[in-house]
């Protein structure tokens, strides 16, 4: 099959725009996440960086990623059952470890899992159409989820979104020592993590992936559009989904992140404007791939998508030594540690231009794949680098 090489650019730029906010998960406590104001207080900085973050980053690349992930589920289809399943349950096994072993942060496991449970949904679909229905009833079914748990939530602030003294300081003592307490408390965070994927985030996580599926059957994902039809796209869903999102955005700032509305019932707007705003920034790269294709850069991010996989864990291996190894945990703030990212992305961008000059996969994507095979008991052969 021939490489879509638009759809790895695409790919590329929701694995680096990731980083925008898994930074923040990296670097600060795991209430600071959603919550810029998760120490009490909060600087003007500090205030800025999360609104601009919040309009144009937060959750978008996430959803830009479950779209994806959707979209190779179809593509996948024709591989069969027995090869879907172990490779899913593959990735489900490595988010697993990744979470447990490595950071608490991992999406593996939930995209394994929601993907076991839906790609039946795929093959079954009548039409794209249909599929495309069904995904978003589940999305907003999610998001309903989310306000039903704001409605239901008590005045009381939780001491995940405002912490006290002394949960920061085991925070900072377990990340740094690391050892057998650090993998029993990333066990609490992960039971916690599939708590909410059952009750509300796995169903707009299935939405997403439906919708993406949607996509890539009618064609939209494989670029055969004209570029006029996804600019057009492009200018109405992303100022569509930022005109959702602002008013919470200023809600949440006007009323101090108060827990009570800012916990539950405010995140609400953000994940509905997502969906607008992820489909409009793969509608821009489609819309100016004439112009975006002459760029040397622009074959660098592509690569960086054909190793998703790799560079999604490269990104933990280089942030869990900065800040957990190095011990640089809490030793900067929200603004400040986006001065990281572009080294990262660094990283990420020329060890995949070299990879990719002497191998075709990346290093995780070739285990990944062989280990399919034989867990599949397929017979094919092709799984050179």
């Amino acid at each position: 099959m021939e490489r879509n090489v638009t759809l790895d650019v695409v790919r590329g730029v929701a694995i680096l725009g990731i980083l925008l906010l898994n930074i923040v998960a990296f670097g600060l406590p795991k209430a600071a996440y959603l919550n810029p104001a998760w120490y009490g207080d909060i600087t003007s900085r500090d205030a800025w960086t999360w609104a601009i973050l919040d309009l144009f980053a937060q959750v978008k690349f996430l959803t830009l990623f479950a779209l994806l992930f959707g979209a190779g589920l179809q593509m996948l289809l024709g591989r069969g059952k027995r090869w879907i399943q172990a490779r899913l349950s593959l990735l489900l096994l490595l988010g697993f470890a990744h979470a447990v072993l490595l950071w608490d942060g991992d999406i593996l496991l939930a995209y394994g899992l929601v993907g076991l449970v839906i790609w039946r949904l795929i093959r079954d679909a009548p039409s794209g159409k249909s599929l495309f229905n069904m995904g978003v009833v589940l999305y907003l079914a999610g998001v309903f989820v989310l306000v039903l748990l704001g409605l239901i939530s008590g005045n009381q602030t939780s001491r995940s979104w405002v912490p006290d003294m002394a949960n920061l300081q085991y925070e900072h003592l377990w990340k740094l020592n690391g050892g057998a307490e650090a993998i029993d408390n990333r066990l609490d965070m992960l039971a916690n993590n599939l708590l909410a994927l059952g009750a509300q985030y796995g169903w707009q996580l299935a939405g997403m992936m439906l919708i993406g599926a949607a996509l890539m059957r009618s064609g939209w994902l494989r670029g055969e559009f004209s570029p006029g039809h996804y600019r057009r796209c492009a200018a109405l869903l992303i100022p569509l989904g930022m005109a959702i999102n602002l008013p919470a955005i200023i809600a949440q700032w006007q009323l101090g992140w108060d827990f009570r509305w800012c916990g539950f019932l405010l995140q609400a707007p953000r994940e509905l404007s997502a969906p607008f705003q992820t489909i409009g920034y793969a509608a821009l790269i489609y819309g100016y791939w004439p112009q975006l294709a002459r760029w040397r850069l622009t074959a660098a991010v592509a690569c960086v998508g054909r190793m998703a996989l790799t560079n999604y864990l490269l990104q933990t291996l280089i942030c869990t030594t900065l800040f957990y190894r190095v011990g640089l945990f809490m030793q900067f703030d929200r603004f400040t540690l986006l001065a990281f990212v572009p080294g990262v992305w660094a990283v990420n961008l020329v060890f995949s231009v070299l990879w990719l000059r002497y191998f075709r996969q990346g290093p995780v994507e070739w285990a990944w794949r062989r280990l399919t095979l034989l867990a599949a008991g397929t017979t094919q052969t092709d799984t050179s680098r």
